[in-house]
């Protein structure tokens, strides 16, 4: 994580914020912000890899990995 951070204010749905508070109580995140942030990490993750993906499929080289590359490019990723 980054030292440096900016304030942000976002308005959400009541079961959004019930869903970020039940996590905070549960002890899983120490706070609303730190799950916001993981979950933003996750899409940032998975924003790259589609990005990996794209590249390589987009390759002229020809490989044994091309069919496995196409099917991970048609499965949603969920990267925790």
């Amino acid at each position: 994580m980054h030292d440096v951070s900016t304030q942000i204010a976002v308005r959400l749905p009541d079961e959004m914020v019930d869903y970020l508070d039940e996590q905070v109580r549960s002890g899983r995140v120490r706070s609303r912000a730190e799950l916001i942030t993981r979950l933003l990490a996750r899409e940032q993750r998975r924003d790259r890899a589609l990005i990996d993906l794209d590249r390589i499929a987009g390759s002229d080289r020809r490989d044994d990995l091309d069919d496995s590359v196409r099917s991970a490019r048609r499965t949603p990723l969920d990267i925790d």
